[in-house]
């Protein structure tokens, strides 16, 4: 999605219902090939949204996303659109209010068509653990497309949709961007409201923009970043004008570039290899900077995170939330509704979460778990003393075969890459960097909070430079 087609359906050189109903019917098509959406708004709903954004056209009072259509991950709350998080539980939930992003997408004219599918309450770095059927992978149906944004990143890599939200918690947004052959931005924590979102992790979880180019990555940022009441968290600062800073990319030449040791070493042998000979066709000089306290990032993650998800997790209890499965002893029935309501990963996480905040054993693992949290955060902070930008691969190897990783280890193993960041509340940025056996490689870009500008200057710089031909 191009700046062009913004162009072209503001001065209506393209029908908004042809281009609209077109790209419905191709995804009504296509879904059942990727299962990239859980839930489509009706055609009735859709054309109210068409009508609406054409007569602001022909007033010349369209927003800025005007025509263009959008996916929702299905975490984010739509005023009378089913949200299901994935889940047997949340099956039949109707929220009667929208999210922060979602209202403010549909502020600038953007036509919702649907919500996408994911890993089941966030639980997962594939896409496979949804109640309502794995999600696949585009450039290759029998992979994952990563997760937990699953549905969000192949609707765009099917080219379904213009943009799409996701949400990261560890990697979800840049795991799937990068398995995909997106962009996708985890932005600073704090920068984007989480009002509305279905939470995993409240200390983790960033609403960020996925998008085919950066232009419409960058814009879709500016709309959803920003002080939010509603989310006491959200950054006061003046939101910056990202799409400006795709424009300033030759600064990028004079970045101070620091390429992540851990990230490389922590790698398989052919993503090691494919970055090696990324990195000698570079135009731009970079050093290697060592964290060795990245090597621990993902149990780090994991015991904070499960322990936010356990706690985050209790309201589904068939009594105040969610679905219930009936039974007169009221032990009973919580035990029985979530039991059969939650997927085998979300089960696993909350007794986990539980497990390791039991009074006998937080300082143990939860104590010690925030304490190591804070040795990321401060080798971060002590990195870009030095260095503007931090890089390294999105992920440690290529998409794997759906069904492949049933070791719960080693799929929580494959976040080692996209945990850092988010441990750090720092942006992050997946871009497609080239192709290797078929399958899209990812460049992570790092850089310090609320420096996303950074990010899109160095991602604009690499986009023109002629060694990045993906």
């Amino acid at each position: 999605m191009k700046a062009e087609t913004i162009k072209a359906l503001r001065e209506k050189e393209v029908d908004i219902r042809d281009r609209v109903l077109g790209m419905y019917e191709e995804i009504k098509r296509e879904n059942k090939r990727i299962n990239a959406f859980i839930t489509l708004v009706n055609e009735e709903e859709l054309e109210k949204q068409i009508e609406s954004v054409r007569e602001k056209i022909k007033k010349n009072c369209a927003g800025k996303l005007a025509g263009l259509v959008v996916a929702v991950k299905d975490n984010f709350a739509t005023k009378g659109l089913r949200t299901t998080c994935a889940s047997k539980m949340l099956e039949n939930y109707i929220p009667p209010y929208n999210a922060t992003v979602v209202d403010r997408i549909l502020d600038e004219d953007a036509i919702i068509v649907g919500k996408t599918n994911m890993d089941e309450f966030a639980c997962g770095s594939d896409g496979t653990t949804s109640y309502f059927g794995p999600t696949k992978n585009p450039h290759d149906t029998s992979r994952v497309p990563g997760g937990s944004s699953s549905g969000s990143a192949a609707a765009l890599a099917a080219n379904l949709v213009d943009l799409a939200i996701g949400s990261d918690t560890g990697g979800s947004i840049r795991c799937p961007s990068s398995f995909c052959g997106i962009y996708g931005l985890k932005p600073t924590y704090g920068l984007v409201s989480r009002y509305g979102l279905i939470d995993m992790a409240m200390s983790l979880d960033c609403p960020g923009p996925m998008a085919n180019d950066l232009h419409a990555l960058a814009l879709l940022l500016e709309i959803i970043a920003g002080k939010d009441s509603r989310d006491c968290v959200t950054s006061s600062s003046k939101t910056k004008r990202y799409v400006d800073s795709l424009e300033k990319k030759e600064k990028a030449k004079n970045f101070r570039i620091g390429i992540i040791k851990e990230f490389i070493e922590s790698s398989n042998e052919e993503i090691r290899q494919f970055f090696k000979e990324f990195l000698e066709n570079v135009n731009f000089e970079y050093r290697i900077v060592s964290m060795p306290i990245l090597k621990y990032a993902v149990p780090i993650y994991y015991l904070v995170m499960f322990s936010e998800f356990s706690s985050a997790m209790a309201k589904y209890d068939g009594l105040k939330y969610g679905q219930r499965i009936e039974s007169k002893d009221l032990i009973k029935l919580v035990s029985k509704t979530r039991s059969k309501c939650f997927g085998r990963e979300v089960k696993r996480r909350i007794l986990l979460g539980t497990y390791i905040t039991l009074k006998e054993y937080k300082g143990r693992w939860y104590t010690k778990a925030f304490k190591a949290r804070a040795l990321v955060k401060e080798a971060f902070d002590k990195a870009f003393n030095k260095y503007d930008i931090l890089l390294g691969p999105t992920m440690p190897c290529l998409p794997w075969k759906i069904g492949e990783k049933v070791d719960p280890v080693d799929m929580y193993y494959s976040d080692i890459l996209t945990t850092p960041p988010s441990l750090a509340g720092i942006c992050a940025l997946s871009m497609p960097i080239g192709i290797l056996e078929g399958l899209p490689v990812g460049l992570q870009i790092i850089a310090n909070r609320f420096e996303e500008d950074k990010v899109l200057m160095f991602g604009s710089f690499l986009k023109s430079s002629e060694n990045l031909t993906y």
